[in-house]
């Protein structure tokens, strides 16, 4: 069991498996979260609190914590570690720890400081009652950040390391601590135990991927040099990722702003249907795109761009094999996927339709939106932030343009148009100058099997439409249950169609995949005692 948790793995595919079942039961927690705010609080004041509360520490800790590690920390820590010596890999982590500690430390305490104005900009339609409470909210969230900066520098770690169980698992406990807050806390604090619970998830998370980074061979010590080489050079790359990540997360902190002017509930509604729009791209697409990340730094650092190249279409192929049937189901089944979801209790039906049909121009860009993290890794393994900083500006520019104009017609729904419109251009602003910098990114093999997952796509859609109906047959679909099966028996057979065409018309994704997992149960299988001995860090 432990050598499970702790296996370095050897494959993008066998990695992105493990960060995507690890992921996929973080995304059933995190619905069963959403489903349980819903069913408690309704699409009202609390929740609109709770949403709006979290805009700004959540853009901090991506500027500062996400921009600062994602293009920069893993390829300098895997440097050292795989090349130079581990000593000096985990001394660059311990001075990552103090330097980034630091900086969080006190901008969490500035902001909580300056909370109550940041609510008047975060939520202008809100009353001066809730912005209040939208302050309270973010004062204690911002505890939260410094325990996940901290927690994200050991998770860089173990991405690094290519020992990805931990460091996927760590969302579930991460869940669990909100869900928690939403059960106990709210019991004897009030609403602001929500608040709190987030700071208990973030708690978890960070003493899980402590475990997992001292099965390593980390110990703690104390660094502190910031004319450290690695860290001026962390620094410098940090600087343009920074800005990238901002006009990206700023572009949904506006569409969130604008959402506090329309009717109550739309806050929560723009987010009840980002967030389950972001199960299939967080599952697959942010999955393949950690997993691929170390590969890609080790081909582009050595400019071996076959290699990279081989790497890079094989990981789009699959994210479109899986990204495909997973959007179809997201737009025939929106309505009774948003039911299970969050259609509960005080979430009415009138806010159950808003948040599908929002939920519909999320899925349309499931792909884009996947791509868009694959070129962002690339261009990180290349040294390059500038290029997506480029990207990230631009397209955050015509989303919030794309929303002015759809605010007014379309109300919340058009703000998830304005973010898939906005997801399109980015990632078409990555391909392109990725292309140049690169050459072929081997497009004609990509096309090839898009074509037949197209293909497969159609009969799975089909099937998907017209199975729909019958399930009415044998369960009314006023119950949870009824609802539940109807979107299992038709996603289900539609998901076996795509399989079988894709069979038929010879998928290579379908077979890779299969090899994989087929290799990976084989592992497991395999006796202890067959199983050469290896050091602690190497396994």
């Amino acid at each position: 069991m432990f050598g499970l948790i702790h296996r370095e793995s050897k494959t993008i595919v066998g990695a992105a498996a493990i960060v995507g079942v690890l992921s996929f039961a973080s995304r059933i927690v995190g619905l069963v979260r959403d489903r349980i705010l819903a069913g408690t609080f309704g699409a009202g004041d609390t929740l609109d609190v709770y949403y709006a509360a979290f805009k700004i520490p959540d853009l901090f800790f991506q500027l500062i914590v996400v921009g600062a590690l994602s293009a920069s920390f893993i390829p300098l820590f895997s440097k050292h570690y795989r090349s130079l010596s581990k000593e000096e890999a985990w001394k660059f982590t311990n001075n990552v720890l103090h330097l980034l500690g630091i900086v969080v430390g006190i901008l969490s305490f500035v902001l909580i400081a300056f909370a109550r104005p940041l609510a008047s900009f975060i939520a202008p339609g809100f009353d001066g009652v809730m912005q209040n409470h939208v302050a309270s909210f973010m004062r204690v969230m911002f505890l939260s950040q410094i325990l996940l900066a901290i927690s994200m520098i050991y998770g860089s770690v173990l991405q690094g390391l290519k020992r990805f169980t931990l460091y996927a698992f760590a969302p579930i406990v991460y869940n669990i601590g909100i869900i928690i807050g939403a059960f106990v806390f709210v019991r004897y604090l009030g609403p602001i135990g929500l608040a709190w619970g987030v700071v208990f998830g973030a708690f978890m998370h960070v003493l899980l991927q402590l475990y997992g980074v001292y099965q390593t061979g980390y110990r703690y010590q104390f660094v502190f040099n910031w004319k450290d080489k690695d860290t001026k050079e962390m620094a410098r790359m940090t600087g343009p990722r920074l800005f990238s990540i901002g006009v990206t997360q700023l572009l949904f902190v506006i569409l969130s702003i604008m959402a506090t002017t329309m009717p109550v509930g739309s806050v929560t509604m723009f987010q009840f249907a980002y967030n389950i729009q972001y199960f299939p791209v967080g599952i697959i697409g942010l999955s393949y795109a950690i997993a691929a990340f170390p590969a890609f730094t080790e081909s582009l650092g050595d400019q071996n761009f076959n290699d990279f190249r081989k790497t890079f279409s094989a990981t789009v192929r699959q994210i479109f094999f899986f990204m495909i049937p997973m959007m179809l189901i997201f737009l025939i089944l929106r309505t009774q996927v948003v039911r299970i979801i969050v259609g509960a209790g005080s979430f009415d039906w009138n806010a159950t339709v808003t948040t599908a049909d929002t939920l519909a121009f999320f899925a349309l860009t499931c792909i884009p939106q996947s791509l868009v993290f694959i070129l962002a890794r690339a261009f990180f393994a290349l040294k390059d932030t500038a290029t997506p900083l480029t990207a990230g500006i631009i397209s955050a520019f015509v989303g919030i343009l794309s929303a002015f104009l759809f605010e007014k017609p379309f109300g919340v729904i058009g703000l998830g148009m304005a973010y898939s419109l906005a997801s399109i251009v980015n990632m078409i602003l990555l391909w392109v100058p990725l292309r140049k910098n690169v050459g072929s990114l081997d497009e004609l093999q990509i096309l090839q099997s898009v074509m037949k997952m197209f293909i497969a796509g159609i009969g799975c859609g089909i099937v998907i439409h017209f199975t729909k109906p019958f399930s009415v047959i044998l369960f009314p679909l006023e119950t949870f249950f009824g609802v539940f099966v109807q979107v299992l028996i038709s996603a289900g057979i539609g998901c076996v169609v795509y399989i079988l065409i894709s069979h038929l018309l010879r998928s290579e994704e379908l077979s890779v995949f299969l090899s994989a997992m087929h290799k990976r149960i084989f592992a497991k299988m395999v006796p202890s005692e067959s199983v050469q001995p290896t050091d602690s860090t190497s396994s």
